[in-house]
């Protein structure tokens, strides 16, 4: 082939398409025309002489050919953000981009505080946060569309074997209670005053529920004994309901340390129990790491580290720097 049978622009579309499950929804998304974007795909597989989509049915579908292509257009999308990146960073840190990318709970609650205290002191980097299922965020970091990320859940092996994963801190999952509640006159709960509260919960479909559900039971308590009178579909809104007087929950830590030092909800000690997992920072060790992204390892990451995490200890900062 004397020319390449494609150019970005419908590299662009064919994957905007597949994305969006429409040319109508995926020429909305680019800002451009349907009839432009239909010209485009036209166009391209006159060139390479093959049908990329299946459009007999209501979502567009790419044929065997299409997804075959897919999988290196978004390598080769992904190598030109990583060229334009990689000029960008010439400017040193006057400009330039981060993404970061995190779990729900981590993306909500964590991830703003780091990206403060990062604008704070490099203001004109713009910076993107991408809050995903692990797996999402896992293969948006092989892609190279996310700089680094920190995950809570387990990766799939195949990305186990192609990211660095490093232990980052505790995500502890605490109980709470309403401040009037009468058990919240106890100094310390055993696991049997558990199953005589009222819970107030995520839906049990929810990812962060099966997580808590999970670590709970392998802390030794009978999650099927726990009464779950309400559930609400955002933590938000069982903060609010504990605060209320509506029930007990159990929620990350994270997610109550204001709560905590208002001292609207109460958080009791119950014996024998300690429930938390481990929080992992991930990144792709072969893909080019801009300085921005360098800046943030560097200088945000170890400050909310936990003491025990290598990336602390590498750094080498004190105690006094962490949360």
């Amino acid at each position: 082939m004397a020319e390449l049978p494609f150019t970005l622009d419908q590299l662009r579309i064919l994957r905007a398409i597949e994305r969006e499950g429409s040319f109508k929804k995926a020429a909305d998304s680019l800002y451009v025309t349907q009839p432009a974007v239909s010209l485009q795909i036209q166009n391209l597989e006159k060139q390479l002489e093959v049908v990329l989509f299946d459009r007999g049915g209501r979502r567009a579908q790419l044929t065997e050919a299409g997804q075959l292509l897919l999988g290196y257009c978004e390598r080769i999308l992904s190598q030109c953000q990583e060229a334009c990146r990689a000029i960008d960073d010439l400017h040193n840190l006057k400009g330039g981009s981060l993404v970061v990318g995190a779990s729900q709970t981590t993306g909500t609650y964590l991830m703003p505080r780091m990206i403060g205290l990062f604008r704070s002191k490099f203001p004109e980097v713009a910076v993107q946060l991408q809050v995903h299922s692990t797996r999402r965020t896992g293969w948006s970091v092989a892609n190279g569309q996310i700089d680094l990320a920190i995950i809570g859940g387990e990766l799939p092996q195949e990305l186990n074997e192609l990211l660095q994963v490093v232990p980052y801190a505790s995500d502890e999952v605490a109980l709470v209670l309403p401040i009037k509640h009468p058990l919240a006159r106890l100094s310390e709960l055993t696991k049997e005053d558990l199953y005589r509260l009222g819970f107030v919960s995520l839906d049990a479909q929810s990812t962060t529920r099966k997580m808590v559900d999970q670590l709970l039971s392998q802390s030794g308590l009978d999650v099927q004994r726990l009464r779950i009178e309400m559930e609400l579909n955002s933590l938000e809104a069982i903060k609010n309901a504990v605060h209320s007087g509506l029930g007990a929950a159990f929620l990350p830590v994270v997610s109550i340390e204001r709560e905590l030092e208002a001292g609207t909800v109460h958080r009791p000690v119950v014996a024998d129990l300690k429930v938390s997992r481990q929080l992992k920072l991930i990144t792709h060790p072969a893909r080019y790491r801009s300085r921005a992204a360098e800046a943030f390892r560097q200088d945000v990451l170890p400050l909310f580290a936990s003491e025990d995490s290598p990336l602390r200890k590498t750094i080498g900062f004190s105690a006094e720097g962490k949360r």
